[in-house]
């Protein structure tokens, strides 16, 4: 079984798991100190979730006009570029008297930004590790996820305790920074990995193929709306605990760490496809205590176990690698990043939306529900499709090309 110091042995893959670790406690640092700056601005839970979320709807956007571009542009050049115009946006958003509306235009722009940015990521990925190792691979980047957004919301806790939100904004712009300055200066110059130039038309064309396919259709949806749902949850953290919604966010990165370090290290193969929805299942069961409003001590616990639950992501992610073929990986994945993000957004002002309406634990519950349910709907799918497939059976469902 390939061990984690294996990885670093592999040339390119520290930078590159330096540059995306620097580049996530920056979105953390900088997206809890918009969330509050908004939410002490406005007193809204749903201006407050979509600062802290909201530039994930811009996704959409950009999954349907620039994600072509995620197999079609130099690596370095769009990995350090990207994290330059993030860095140069937070550090706008700091300034005294931005309008509100201002910052929401920004974010709109680094997210449109930002949907190439996890194909190219994803794709190198797959590019700089041997098959075998891709699973462990992304299983350490999502682990440094979570150990940068424990730091980052910890340590954004401590800027806003001691500084103030547009402290906390501009220690993000400096993350970013350092974020670039590590992609350009690590990783290898590199080709694109697919010949043409990007456009909307050849977005709509891969999508469409990539969503041929009823078995990666079914993937995709599973990496998208269980989860998505969930973060719409955690946008409700500030609301519902404005003093110590940093240390929840921090409760959430951890329990994403130990599942992930369990998942990508510990699960034997013939084990993986069993595990994908009962984890999904842990992700939003948890959160149906909310409906009693708990203290901060059980709403604690609860985020904890329940974002072990996450780790389902990395399975998913195998599954749906093993479906494209390697020239298309970086679109793939991007579309994957893409339609997660969105979802989240989605989900962020959806739980926005029925916090005003009723309160943040209701809202709460109410999301994990609906994830409950999309994860049981889309496991029956998964075993009738399975059923047909077998022996003696008649598989009316169509073969993909791929």
């Amino acid at each position: 079984m390939p061990r984690y110091r294996d990885l670093f042995r592999v040339p390119e893959f520290t930078p590159l798991f330096l540059s995306g670790s620097a580049q996530t406690a920056a979105q953390t640092v900088a997206g809890l100190g918009l969330a509050t700056l908004v939410y002490r601005a406005t007193g809204s839970p749903l201006l407050s979730a979509l600062a802290l979320f909201g530039p994930a709807l811009a996704q959409l956007v950009g999954a349907t006009t620039l994600l072509s571009a995620s197999d079609r542009l130099p690596p370095r050049a769009a990995l350090s570029g990207v994290a330059l115009l993030f860095a140069l946006g937070t550090a706008v958003q700091a300034l005294p008297g931005l309008p509100v509306a201002a910052a929401f235009a920004l974010l709109f722009v680094q997210g449109l930004a930002g949907s190439v940015v996890g194909g190219v990521r994803y794709g190198l990925l797959h590019e700089i590790l041997p098959e075998d190792r891709f699973l462990l691979g992304r299983s350490v980047l999502n682990m440094s996820v979570g150990v940068c957004q424990i730091a980052g919301f910890a340590g954004g806790g401590v800027l806003l305790a001691l500084l103030s939100p547009r402290g906390a904004l501009l220690a993000g712009a400096g993350l970013y920074l350092a974020a670039a300055l590590l992609a350009r200066r690590g990783l290898s110059a590199r080709a694109p990995r697919a010949s043409g130039r990007p456009s909307p038309a050849e977005t709509w064309r891969t999508n469409a193929r990539l969503w041929s396919s009823p078995a990666r259709r079914r993937v995709y949806l599973a990496l998208w709306v269980p989860n998505g749902l969930i973060v719409g949850c955690e946008s409700l953290f500030v609301p519902y605990a404005p003093e110590r919604a940093g240390l929840l966010f921090s409760c959430a990165a951890l329990g994403m760490l130990a599942g992930d370090t369990a998942v990508g290290r510990f699960v034997p193969p013939g084990w993986r496809a069993r595990l994908a929805a009962p984890l999904q299942t842990l992700l939003a069961a948890p959160y149906l205590i909310f409906v009693l409003r708990p203290a901060l001590p059980l709403a604690v616990l609860a985020i904890t176990v329940s974002a072990v639950g996450y780790a389902a992501s990395l399975l998913y992610q195998e599954r749906l690698t093993a479906l494209v073929p390697g020239e298309l990986s970086g679109h793939a994945l991007g579309l994957h990043t893409s339609g997660m993000l969105t979802l989240q957004g989605l989900s962020a002002a959806l739980a926005g939306l029925l916090a005003q309406l009723s309160s943040p634990a209701t809202a709460m519950t109410i999301l994990a529900l609906a994830s409950l349910a999309v994860t049981a709907a889309l496991s029956v799918r998964e075993r009738r499709m399975r059923k047909s497939a077998e022996p003696g059976t008649v598989n009316l469902v169509p073969r993909s090309r791929w």
